[in-house]
């Protein structure tokens, strides 16, 4: 009776994978690669008006304007004053290792993303210390001030309990009034907090999406196996969020209510065309920008050569899938 039930369940599984749609793969247009990053490692993107901006996790004192202008683009560091980090209610023991982390390798702060509101404010995430600095266009830079029930209600959902896999993405409203942050891995999640009189908090909740598990690599990665699932960035266009899906190689749109999917794509056929490939058994994409046209994914290689032996970081930019990001599944 139990293998009769097994049997059926797998049945009902496979037939329900055969009836859902494919996921459509998106045309790489370009590819560059960045120069001037001194600490190379390209963590985050953001679009600002018409101007790109990235950070590394590896430099705590620069952000880096993108000049697009040629085939190789050039990154021109603008210097920020962090002030000294608030208390997030991360346990000492996470705090610590990243303390430690941050002398041997460069970046204390470990910023993992970037997004900019229609006022020219850049939000950087801190993976570290679970803090956001902000920068304005003109003034010192300054930690938003967050309710620490961000921290306590992620952690008792069972994110941010891990060294490195903290918050690996950010993206704000443009009217700056909200901001949507991504836990990493083991358990991944998104958050939401808004802008109150004098602190960001929780409108109800924060967390909009805990989950676990592992997900098999795309078939075109070599010897893909099941990892597990992640997030790696986060994009805000159009009133919807997409998250960027760095070991399935898709971005997703997603409800930014609720974290609902709506719809994935992928880019592994182009990403993992022999010349790009990296020897790292993962995937290494961090930054994503989503505008009209399409998508910028931006390519961490902690300084390592892909398969062609480009050692800089990479920006490859996709084009907008047929029937544009809003197209319904």
């Amino acid at each position: 009776m139990r293998v009769g039930f097994a049997l059926a369940c797998a049945l009902l599984l496979v037939s329900g994978t055969a009836m859902a749609e494919p996921t459509q793969a998106l045309r790489l247009v370009s590819e560059h690669a960045v120069d001037g990053m001194r600490g190379g490692n390209l963590s985050g993107l953001a679009l600002c008006g018409r101007q790109l901006w990235a950070v590394s996790d590896r430099d705590d004192e620069l952000i880096y304007r993108l000049d697009t202008r040629a085939q190789v683009w050039q990154a021109e560091a603008q210097h920020i004053a962090a002030p000294p980090v608030p208390d997030s209610g991360l346990p000492l023991s996470l705090s610590s290792r990243s303390w430690a982390a941050g002398l041997v390798r460069g970046g204390d702060l470990d910023f993992e993303g970037i997004s900019c509101d229609s006022a020219g404010n850049r939000y950087l995430v801190s993976e570290a210390h679970a803090a956001v600095l902000q920068v304005p266009p003109q003034g010192p830079a300054n930690w938003l001030s967050i309710s620490p029930l961000l921290v306590r209600e992620a952690r008792a959902s069972g994110m941010l309990l891990r060294f490195n896999a903290l918050f690996e993405g950010v993206a704000v409203s443009p009217a700056g009034d909200q901001l949507w942050l991504a836990a990493e891995r083991e358990r991944r999640g998104l958050l939401l907090i808004k802008r109150k009189q004098t602190t960001w908090d929780c409108d109800g909740g924060c967390v909009l999406l805990s989950e676990a598990g592992v997900e098999m690599q795309p078939e075109q990665f070599p010897k893909p196996r099941a990892v597990s699932r992640d997030f790696a960035d986060l994009a805000l266009f159009n009133g919807k969020l997409f998250t960027l899906e760095r070991n399935a190689f898709e971005i997703c749109r997603r409800d930014p209510q609720t974290a609902s999917v709506e719809k994935c794509w992928s880019f592994a056929a182009e990403a993992l065309q022999e010349q790009r490939r990296y020897k790292d058994p993962y995937g290494l994409a961090e930054a994503l920008v989503v505008d009209s046209e399409g998508a910028w994914v931006g390519i961490d290689n902690n300084n390592d050569a892909r398969a062609d032996g480009e050692k800089r970081p990479m920006v490859y930019r996709f084009a907008a899938p047929e029937g544009g990001w809003s197209a319904k599944p």
